[in-house]
């Protein structure tokens, strides 16, 4: 193996800084950076098609069906979440990148399947944005909004002949409320129905949560501030993305590699949602209390 992918791979596994990487390789510094920068923008334009394209329409509902055979979460195509990624603060942006934690950092978007691997990312959105509005915002989002997806006609959930009921992504509470998303009920005076709800909702969105610890395990730059320049920074959590897929087609799961990690989740905001997801909501909750949906531990787990 080469000088250069001895370098990239022993920054991106163990954060080591650009100092300690000019003392092992005997590279200057600035030399560093410019192999980190090309070799993560090669490894994502070499990977990016493979192991995170857009699914078309059958591969949806494959999707989905692992979702419900690991999660028990019917018409589930993806669990969705948002990370702060910790950074030196950019020259010239002001507050743009502070969040709420009060350090500077931009945002790692996410949507994941039931495998732990990433189909979507959005990297670099400012550190004081909201999930919502990095969703929005995002490519993906306004695909979503305008109805542009290739999702599986509306189908009736499992041991049901009606109503149809359409595919949806699971988030948390910093998400709006949508025909195709579904976030849970506030906590306040729930009744046991709604309770079962966002216990089943939490059941699938923790996919997500699992695929950032497994993520940021794996390669150890992102459990510490990363000390590049924006774009290089970027260039490198993308990078780290892909790998992860790559590794995890290979590899497989190993469950304790996800227990702990060191992204931050967005402070949940205020946002509304419409009438038509309150009604599908509504249908899951009602579906998750039936005998068709019900598992026999989730009054005991809630």
């Amino acid at each position: 193996m080469s000088i250069i992918s001895y370098s990239i791979f022993r920054y991106l596994g163990t954060g080591q800084s650009l100092a300690s990487l000019h003392f092992s390789f005997l590279i200057g510094k600035s030399t560093a950076s410019v192999i980190i920068r090309e070799t993560c923008v090669a490894i994502w334009n070499a990977l990016h098609a493979a192991v995170m394209g857009q699914p078309q329409k059958e591969q949806w509902q494959e999707i989905a069906n692992v979702f419900m055979q690991t999660c028990q979460f019917p018409n589930c195509a993806r669990a969705i979440d948002g990370k702060h990624i910790r950074i030196k603060k950019p020259v010239r942006t002001g507050s743009q990148f502070y969040n709420y934690k009060k350090y500077f950092s931009f945002v790692l978007f996410a949507m994941c399947d039931a495998n732990y691997s990433f189909r979507y990312i959005d990297v670099g959105s400012y550190g004081s944005r909201s999930d919502s509005a990095v969703f929005a915002h995002s490519e993906f989002g306004k695909l979503l909004h305008d109805k542009a997806l290739d999702l599986p006609e509306n189908t009736a959930l499992p041991g049901t002949t009606s109503p149809a009921m359409p595919f949806v992504f699971v988030a948390d509470e910093a998400f709006a409320l949508g025909e195709n998303l579904m976030r849970p009920y506030s906590s306040r005076g729930l009744s046991l129905a709604r309770r079962v709800f966002n216990y089943r909702l939490t059941r699938a969105r923790r996919v997500v949560e699992c695929a950032f610890g497994i993520l940021a395990n794996k390669w150890r730059f992102l459990h510490t501030p990363i000390h590049l320049k924006l774009e290089t920074a970027i260039s490198a959590v993308k990078a780290a993305c892909v790998l992860h897929n790559f590794v995890r087609a290979r590899d497989g799961f190993n469950f304790e590699d996800s227990l702990t990690h060191s992204l931050h989740s967005h402070r949940p905001s205020v946002v509304r949602g419409h009438r038509q997801g309150a009604a599908v909501r509504e249908q899951f909750t009602a579906y998750f209390m039936s005998p068709h949906g019900a598992l026999p531990w989730q009054l005991d787990s809630i």
